[in-house]
């Protein structure tokens, strides 16, 4: 059996992230990744799959700025942010959080992140090892002397032994989930609890080449659709990358029922004659249709079959801004999508997978993840708490609701487009103190970490 201090299970951001902190602080860690094909990777590796954006000051949430990242993997610098509503939009120009990063963000190649991100940990000493799929892991809290605490049991018969275990395996938990499960009460069951269905959005997105003249106009934004398709945190969305290419896509809860929609004729991308939900290829194909069809054909828009995970096309689940907290108890951290932590509303979350991945990795290396659970809350609360309270804000916003938060929320903004136009209370009219006093009420809601679905103190130890 291998025996290391650290084994971490997903070599994701987050994983990679924990294995880069750990080694580099001295102490011995394995990263335990599946790995999967890709369109855009030689080999195998981490599933690498979002739309791969970074906002000013996630880079200081994240720790990592651009400037040390190899070339290839930035692929456009961006100075706004596009949100189009049915009929009224807002452009962001400015986050207003202040931040080490001069742009408004950048959109980035995550294959190529991941690729990178694996060799930072390697080179800090880590051992990235593929093709090492979990089967189980043991656990025995009374282990003494050279006896690990956990066993990573893989699925072709390798054990590997650590005293501190990270779970990095993403929105869908594969590992997490059955690993949590002994830790709760009687009845209890995180799997149920963390079910991808309950916790999850679905995403899907397509590299497409964009006509050069279109592509010039979009390559500095990026740019969302609210109220265009039904559900809960549901939009599309194009992203620019490089070379004319943009990823389209959307994200929607998952198992949604069309029988349950009010006023679908108002969701410019349903149709009359639709008896369910649109497959994620149909939705992109009607929004390029929708927002470029007066000029373009959609055969303008050609898919670019060797990007992506397979034929220019990937699917991929994203949790639903709701974290949990660790077991901490027991020396196990849970990281990034695994956590919760990344964002159905912001489509996706690597800098928070970095962030919450490089603090279990550091407090590791140290022989004590006690204050783990605090750690990753005052590193990331804010972001957290604005997320949750937004995505809870607009639960059930339908297009004409996004019309009014759009046009009040334009009429608020300052001269520098910036988007703290919630927080500074400068209001005029009863929209104004209607849109910033609901985002206030779910902040203060969910305060304090309140808005942790699973807690420290749930677990028994």
């Amino acid at each position: 059996m291998q025996r290391v201090d650290v084994a971490i299970v997903g070599g994701g951001p987050g994983g990679t992230a924990a294995a880069h902190a750990a080694a580099s602080a001295g102490a011995t860690a394995v990263v335990m990744e599946k790995g999967v094909p890709r369109a855009d990777r030689e080999g195998l590796g981490p599933d690498s799959t979002d739309a791969a954006g970074i906002l000013d000051y996630w880079v200081d949430i994240m720790g990592i700025h651009p400037d040390e990242m190899p070339d290839g993997i930035v692929l456009q610098t961006l100075d706004r942010a596009e949100f189009v509503g049915p009929n009224e939009s807002l452009t962001l120009r400015e986050t207003g959080i202040d931040s080490s990063y001069d742009e408004f963000g950048y959109t980035f190649h995550r294959a190529r992140f991941d690729d990178w991100m694996r060799q930072r940990a390697e080179d800090a000493g880590a051992e990235y090892r593929v093709k090492a799929s979990v089967k189980n892991v043991e656990t025995n809290l009374a282990a003494t002397g050279d006896d690990p605490r956990h066993v990573v049991e893989l699925k072709n018969g390798e054990n590997v032994g650590a005293d501190f275990l990270v779970l990095a395996d993403g929105p869908q938990r594969t590992v997490t989930t059955r690993v949590l499960d002994r830790y709760l009460p009687a009845g209890e069951n995180a799997s149920e609890r963390l079910s991808s269905r309950r916790s999850n959005h679905i995403a899907y997105q397509e590299y497409r080449r964009f006509p050069e003249e279109l592509f010039e106009e979009l390559k500095s934004a990026i740019t969302f659709w609210w109220g265009y398709m039904p559900g809960h945190t549901a939009y599309p969305w194009v992203f620019p990358n490089d070379d004319n290419v943009c990823r389209v896509g959307l994200t929607m809860p998952i198992g949604m029922d069309i029988e349950e929609v009010k006023h679908r004729e108002k969701y410019a991308l349903l149709r009359p004659e639709d008896e369910r939900i649109p497959q994620g290829k149909e939705y992109v194909r009607r929004l390029l249709d929708h927002v470029y069809g007066d000029e373009y054909d959609l055969s303008e828009f050609p898919l670019v079959e060797d990007r992506g995970k397979r034929g220019g096309t990937e699917t991929y689940s994203i949790s639903s801004t709701r974290p949990i907290d660790s077991p901490v108890g027991a020396g196990i951290a849970v990281v990034g999508g695994a956590m919760g932590a990344t964002s159905a509303f912001h489509e996706g979350g690597d800098h928070v997978a970095v962030r919450t991945g490089a603090i279990a990795g550091e407090l590791a290396a140290a022989g004590d993840l006690s204050a783990y659970n605090d750690r990753w809350k005052e590193a990331i609360d804010d972001e957290i708490l604005r997320n949750v309270s937004m995505a809870d804000m607009v639960h059930d916003y339908g297009p004409d609701d996004w019309d009014w938060a759009f046009e009040t929320a334009r009429k608020l903004m300052g001269s520098n487009g910036a988007m703290q136009i919630l927080e500074q209370g400068r209001r005029t009219g009863i929209n104004a103190a209607r849109l910033a006093g609901g985002y206030k009420k779910r902040k203060f809601k969910f305060r304090n970490g309140r808005y942790v679905q699973l807690k420290e103190s749930e677990y028994t130890i």
